[in-house]
C-alpha cells in the first residue's frame, strides 16, 4: 500500500512561486461497468490517471502534482507512479467520503506551501477527463492568476433554462450557458480559506467554482474547453477516447 504521501523524482528545476495540480480520482465510478476504480482502467496501453498526470508534468509552470487516491487502490497507484509516470514526482494523499472532501484534503495538504506564497495557484482536475491538453492547463493557470479564477467550458446551445417556477422554459439567450469542464483553477490562498469556511458550515457545492462563488470574491472567467476533454463515465467513452488518441490531428 501506498503511505500518506508518496514522491517520485521530478526531471526539471523551477524558480518562483508554483501552481499545482491536483488530480482526483478518489470517486468508483461504477457507470463505467468496471470491477475497479475506472481511473486505472486501461488507455492506449497506459492507465486512464497517468494521462491526466502526463499533462500536467508537461506544463512547465506546474511545480506541484497531487494525486488523490482512495485507500483501498493502493497497490495501482504504485504500479501507475512505478511504470507510467516515472521521473515525474507525484505527491499522493487519501480522499474523503465526497469530492469536495478530497479536494480540502489536497488543499490541507498543501497549505504549508500556500501559507508561504510557494504555491501560488492550485488547479483541480478530475482523473476521469484523460485527454486534458497541456495548452488547455495552461490556458487556465493563466487566467486564474490573472484575474483570480478560471473555469474551462464549451457553450451549451442545445440546453434551455428553466424558470422560476420550475416548468416554463427561461428566456436566456443562447451562447450564455457553458458546460464546465476541469481543470478548474484559482489563486491558493483565497480558495484554501474558502473550503475550509464550506468546511465550517457544512456547505457542499456541485464543484470547486460553486464553493468560490459561495465564500468568495475572486472573479471567475471563462476559459473555452476542448471537445476531447471530456469525462469517461460510460463504457462507450472509453472507445470514443481511444478514437481521439489514435486520431492524427489529436495532440498533447
Amino acid at each position: 500500500m501506498i503511505s500518506a504521501v508518496a514522491q517520485r523524482r521530478v526531471g526539471k528545476a523551477r524558480t518562483g512561486p508554483q501552481a499545482a495540480g491536483v488530480v482526483l480520482a478518489s470517486g468508483a465510478g461504477t457507470r463505467v461497468g468496471a470491477s475497479l476504480n475506472k481511473v486505472y482502467l486501461p488507455l492506449a496501453g497506459r492507465r486512464l490517471v497517468s494521462w491526466s498526470i502526463e499533462a500536467f508534468a508537461r506544463v512547465r509552470a506546474v511545480g506541484v502534482i497531487v494525486l488523490v487516491a482512495r485507500p483501498q487502490d493502493g497497490d495501482l497507484v504504485d504500479w501507475v507512479l512505478d511504470r507510467e509516470v516515472n521521473g515525474t514526482e507525484v505527491e499522493v494523499v487519501y480522499g474523503g467520503r465526497t469530492r469536495q472532501e478530497s479536494e480540502l484534503r489536497a488543499l490541507r495538504h498543501l497549505a504549508d506551501r500556500i501559507g508561504t506564497g510557494a504555491v501560488d495557484t492550485v488547479l483541480l482536475h478530475d482523473a476521469a477527463r484523460p485527454l486534458i491538453s497541456p495548452a488547455l492547463i495552461a490556458g487556465v493557470l493563466h487566467s486564474a492568476r490573472e484575474h483570480g479564477g478560471a473555469v474551462p467550458g464549451l457553450l451549451a446551445d442545445d440546453i434551455l433554462a428553466v424558470g422560476a417556477d420550475g416548468e416554463s422554459l427561461g428566456d436566456r439567450p443562447p451562447g450564455t450557458i457553458v458546460r464546465a469542464q476541469t481543470p478548474q483553477g484559482f489563486r491558493a490562498a483565497p480558495l484554501l480559506d474558502a473550503y475550509e469556511r464550506a468546511a465550517r458550515e457544512g456547505f457542499e457545492g456541485t464543484d470547486t467554482a460553486s464553493v468560490m462563488e459561495r465564500f468568495s470574491a475572486l472573479p471567475v472567467h471563462w476559459v473555452r474547453g476542448e471537445q476531447q476533454n471530456f469525462k469517461v463515465t460510460y463504457p462507450h467513452d472509453l472507445v470514443v477516447a481511444e478514437q481521439v488518441l489514435a486520431s492524427s490531428d489529436y495532440h498533447t
